[in-house]
């Protein structure tokens, strides 16, 4: 990791630059144009010496080192006082100059590791004698989890209980969970009327929400607001909010905010930020920044509770990471102060946008800044290491994360399986599962459904992906969509149609919903066997259900009806996608070229070609090829050639090994054509210089086909005499 860090921090400046473009309305980066060199600076492995660390994040982002020359004091602050109106002008350096910097860690390190040690690598030394400082595991690194702080604020004083209290907290819970139908809760409430106290309303509140009986939240909420005197009480909005947005019912808890008193008692950062992290479960984001604005203009402080929300919510609305970076500098500016869930807000905006190196450094200068990283931060660079399928990183992160205390949770192995299960490696997937367990962490669906991926992704290996599908069943986990996805990908990989589609229906009869990519799976298992029947009743049936393919979809389908010679639903496959947006690509013409050859429809292939100008595609490496074959196969060589140089004229010459075996091919036909044309050419030109003898023409009589021609013979018995 060490090589990760001094490459991702020598080159972050022009990285930044280039993604981050200066717009109209922004200051220009002062460190980026400043014509002063800039001091070298790396992360190294190994603890800080009696030497300054050297810069991380940036070079004027070091702290002056105070020197025992007092000459040498009096220049830097006058070098310091000289270029302070540039600095100041950098968000980035203002943004971390209002902080005082903290001592290193004691150990900050990053490893180095060496690349392709496949299984070897993770059999790390035991953990379990550390502390764990979380009882419980973390969830996965996605933007609710920054909203675990929110949660504490709105449920930290209750815990689960399945048994209701026998109080009257209790009774009214027990009337909610029993009423008749076409009733309301409040109905039956108009013997309560003075009994309740606001700690009582709150109780039946945190109770109502665990049952989830949320209409009855509702009424009772309503009933608690005509009570004289009110029992609303801003902390019972910090409990229903939230409960409201993770049941999708973002619309009634607008209604509610909007009719909020207006006395100072409600203008409390815990009402707003259970407000926006309620909207936020229910993908309301624009209602989300309502309350935000609202907040603001109610001149409430907010805190980091409330930052991390905001970048959560602009992250996933598609701002942009430097936007996000932005406002949290202006946070920064009102003294929100840090905390790991904004700094995980901040690096999931940077690896979402593919700056992993950048998310590194802004991690690195904040544990500088004595803010350290949780299980989440790193569970969010090690998935975004991942997904580049830069597995040597992620396990660095890994091994850093351990020696730091910090204990893995089941999302922290589930990242590692995945990417080992793209990598098709199963063994090393099955050696962390027991890892895992090991540990003390239960494997979950996921866990499972790596392994039935790492399985299913190789040849001949189903058998052990549907044994791990039945291992996971046993264990007591209901398979997800995803799972029986990886498992008809598995049985499509092996040519097993039949079975694909047997987990098919008993995917429906559990009552689980197909996803887009199980279609895919699906219909691709049967496009490898050709079973193009089976291809249009599982498309029918798509369009039945309104589920909208992808491009993958698409090409499958295409591919399945063209090779079979069904080129008229090929075309209607075409015409069906493009009414949705998917326009033909240039991969659409080449399988379609494909087809049509192997199908002895070479005739077609110009055609084509043409279909192609017209929708400003252009070939590649592929089309040529495919076009090229197509004519060597039925001996049109004088078009084979054309084509070929037609590809090199373009450019499009395929990789060298395909273009080797292809120019062997031509050399060959192109020897014989030479051969012939040098025959005739010499001919000519005989012919032209009188070297010929022209042949005497005769008129031939009417019996001349009647004739015989008879073949001479030596004289042997005059050759005898002699």
């Amino acid at each position: 990791m060490s090589l990760i860090r001094q490459g991702s921090c020598s080159s972050f400046s022009f990285i930044f630059h280039t993604h981050f473009p200066n717009n109209a309305s922004s200051k220009p980066l002062s460190f980026l144009s400043t014509s002063k060199p800039f001091p070298s600076f790396s992360i190294c492995a190994t603890s800080p010496t009696s030497h300054s660390s050297s810069s991380i994040f940036l070079p004027f982002l070091e702290e002056p080192q105070q020197q025992d020359n007092p000459k040498s004091q009096e220049l830097e602050k006058e070098l310091e006082e000289e270029d302070d109106d540039d600095e100041i002008k950098d968000p980035i350096v203002r943004f971390f100059k209002s902080r005082p910097s903290t001592p290193d860690p004691s150990r900050e390190g990053k490893f180095s590791l060496k690349k392709n040690r496949r299984s070897s690598w993770h059999l790390a030394p035991d953990i379990r004698s550390l502390d764990d400082p979380e009882s419980d595991s973390e969830p996965e690194p996605d933007g609710e989890d920054i909203l675990s702080e929110a949660k504490q604020q709105t449920d930290s004083t209750h815990e689960d209980s399945t048994e209701l209290p026998e109080s009257i907290v209790g009774e009214i819970v027990r009337i909610a969970k029993n009423l008749p139908e076409n009733s309301t809760l409040g109905e039956f409430l108009g013997s309560y009327q003075g009994r309740l106290s606001e700690k009582q309303c709150l109780e039946v509140l945190v109770l109502m929400g665990k049952e989830g009986l949320l209409w009855g939240c509702l009424y009772f909420f309503e009933w608690m607001r005509l009570q004289e005197p009110c029992l609303v009480t801003p902390r019972a909005c910090s409990v229903l909010f939230p409960a409201l947005g993770r049941a999708g019912m973002g619309d009634k808890l607008m209604v509610l905010f909007r009719n909020l008193p207006q006395s100072k008692a409600f203008r409390d950062v815990h009402v707003y930020n259970a407000a926006i992290s309620g909207l936020l479960c229910s993908k309301r984001y624009d209602d989300a920044w309502e309350v935000y604005e609202a907040m603001e203009a109610n001149n409430v402080q907010p805190d980091h509770v409330t930052c991390s929300i905001i970048i959560t919510i602009m992250r996933k609305t598609g701002r942009r990471a430097k936007d996000a970076w932005e406002f949290f500098e202006r946070m920064n500016r009102k003294g929100v102060v840090w905390s790991a869930e904004v700094l995980g807000a901040v690096i999931k905006s940077f690896c979402d946008e593919g700056l992993k190196n950048e998310a590194l450094i802004i991690q690195s200068e904040m544990e500088k800044k004595g803010v350290p990283s949780n299980t989440i931060v790193y569970n969010t660079l090690m998935d975004a290491y991942s997904k580049s399928n830069q597995i040597e990183e992620v396990e660095g992160l890994f091994a850093e994360m351990k020696v730091k205390g910090l204990m893995p949770t089941s999302s922290t192995f589930n990242i590692l399986m995945n990417a080992y299960s793209r990598r098709m490696q199963p063994e090393i997937v099955e050696k962390l599962l027991q890892e895992m367990q090991d540990m003390g962490l239960k494997p979950n669906v996921k866990s499972y459904t790596c392994l039935i991926s790492a399985y299913g992704r190789q040849k001949k290996m189903s058998d052990r992906a549907a044994d791990a599908f039945l291992r996971m069943k046993k264990v007591g986990l209901k398979p997800t969509s995803h799972s029986y996805t990886s498992l008809i990908h598995a049985y499509s990989v092996s040519g097993w149609h039949e079975k694909a589609y047997t987990a098919f229906e008993n995917m429906q009869k559990e009552g689980l919903k197909p996803s887009i990519e199980t279609y895919t799976a699906l219909l691709d298992a049967f496009r490898r066997v050709g079973d193009t029947q089976t291809l249009m009743k599982i498309w029918k049936l798509m369009i039945r259900e309104k589920i909208e393919g992808t491009r993958v979809t698409f090409n499958t389908l295409l591919d399945g009806f063209a090779k079979q010679g069904q080129y008229v639903e090929a075309r209607d496959v075409i015409s069906e996608f493009g009414k949705i947006g998917l326009q033909p690509t240039v991969m659409t013409y080449n399988m379609l070229m494909n087809a049509y050859a192997r199908g002895g429809q070479h005739q077609k292939l110009p055609q084509l070609l043409k279909e192609m100008a017209a929708l400003n595609l252009k070939p590649d490496s592929v089309t040529y090829s495919t076009m090229i074959y197509a004519f060597v196969r039925v001996r049109d060589f004088r078009r084979a050639f054309y084509y070929h140089k037609q590809m090199v004229k373009s450019g499009q010459v395929p990789d060298v090994k395909s273009y080797e075996k292809l120019r062997a091919i031509l050399d060959v036909k192109a020897a014989k054509r030479n051969k012939r044309d040098r025959s005739a050419i010499l001919g000519i030109i005989n012919s032209k210089m009188g070297m010929v003898k022209a042949k005497r023409k005769t008129k031939k009589d009417e019996f001349w086909k009647y004739k015989t021609k008879h073949r001479k013979t030596p004289d042997v018995a005059h050759g005898g005499q002699q």
